[in-house]
């Protein structure tokens, strides 16, 4: 603590510096403050976890549960790709929305640039709405 307090004071005739270099030490040691505490915490409430923690070392423990049943043949089944499509045409209209919540925040700043804009984005997905919806993509077969 002694060299700290030496390395601040040969700065103090420059009062600049001292400011610049108080103001770094600060936050370094704010960072290592947070390092230091999430670490703490962490680690105290694995040690918990493992202290008072129930302990069953049986068989049965490894098993895979599926409704009490024991499951009889492998679990690696062949799935439907059309669980696949599903999922990426949600996601695809999913990520939409997140795209519309930032330019309705803006929309006023931009103007008619903005309501043509988004109009284009949205006849793209209403597009692609509807071109999965002729192929057959949004049918459950």
């Amino acid at each position: 603590m002694q060299c700290i307090f030496i390395f601040f004071c040969t700065f103090a005739a420059n009062s600049e510096n001292f400011v610049i270099t108080l103001y770094f030490f600060m936050n370094f040691t704010l960072l290592i403050t947070v390092l230091l505490t999430a670490f703490t915490l962490v680690a105290a409430a694995y040690l918990v976890a493992k202290l008072i923690g129930p302990r069953s070392y049986a068989k049965v423990k490894g098993e895979p549960y599926e409704s009490g049943i024991p499951t009889r043949g492998t679990s690696w089944i062949p799935v439907s790709i059309g669980f696949y499509l599903f999922a990426i045409l949600f996601l695809m209209f999913d990520v939409e929305t997140v795209f519309l919540y930032p330019w309705a925040v803006v929309v006023k700043d931009f103007g008619a640039m903005a309501l043509l804009s988004i109009g284009f984005f949205l006849l793209v997905l209403v597009l692609g709405l509807a071109y999965a919806w002729r192929k057959g993509a949004l049918e459950w077969k």
